[in-house]
């Protein structure tokens, strides 16, 4: 069983948590440029998961269009929003408070080396977390993400995934939103998804939702789906 060290990072910028991701992968990485020159016994790769929250951003990915951002650069800084072009997967996207930021920055070699695999174990992680709250969650076909009554006429995205991955270590990962200001989505159209809504725990369940319960399920959940013991 591989162990998985978490760290909470509490609330900070979308800047410093980018560098400490960056941090984190080197560290990784050194070990693994190390293990190249061993030829015999090797030292194991580290894995780390971060939480974290965000000040309010919107980040974009590779994949995204600044038509999906309906706010000039003069109105993002009237209303105190940061904005990143970034390097992982997929379209525009918020993050602020009161919303659980996951980073798994994980080895896949000591798991497997499939980021499909990886992507559908991450959903799967909130799915199964949604369901600890009674919530009809899954995948929507051709979409990203988590969402409420994905089989219904009116699907609505509780979770975000973006990932990047480089020799096969990840960073980026998961936006949960919990008991997030749902109204800072009015202002992209969340990952280009023009047709369907963005939803909240708390909107969900219909009360405020303890931020650190919500944290020790996904962790659970995590271990559970890879099989890991997060320390």
């Amino acid at each position: 069983m591989q162990t998985v060290l978490f760290e909470h990072l509490g609330t900070l910028s979308y800047q410093k948590a980018w560098d400490y991701q960056q941090e984190v992968f080197d560290r990784i990485f050194d070990v693994k440029k190390q293990n190249r020159q061993l030829k015999e016994e090797q030292t194991p790769t580290p894995n780390y998961l971060l939480f974290c929250q965000h000040n309010p951003v919107f980040t974009m990915g590779k994949a995204g269009s600044l038509d999906n951002l309906l706010l000039s650069e003069k109105e993002l800084n009237q209303k105190g929003i940061e904005y990143f072009e970034i390097n992982r997967g997929g379209d525009v996207t918020f993050h602020g408070l009161e919303q659980l930021i996951g980073y798994p920055i994980l080895d896949l070699m000591n798991f497997k080396q499939d980021l499909h695999w990886y992507f559908r174990e991450l959903e799967e992680v909130i799915i199964q977390t949604m369901q600890t709250y009674n919530l009809d969650a899954g995948r929507v076909e051709g979409l990203t993400g988590v969402w409420i009554d994905p089989n219904s006429e009116n699907p609505r995205k509780i979770c975000a995934i973006g990932i990047r991955a480089s020799r096969w270590i990840t960073m980026h990962g998961f936006a949960l939103n919990v008991n997030t200001d749902l109204s800072y989505f009015d202002l992209i159209i969340p990952c280009g998804i023009k047709d369907k809504g963005v939803t909240s725990l708390e909107r969900e369940v219909g009360k405020k939702i303890n931020m650190q319960e919500v944290e020790e399920r996904v962790k659970r959940q995590f271990e559970k789906r890879f099989d890991v013991k997060i320390v």
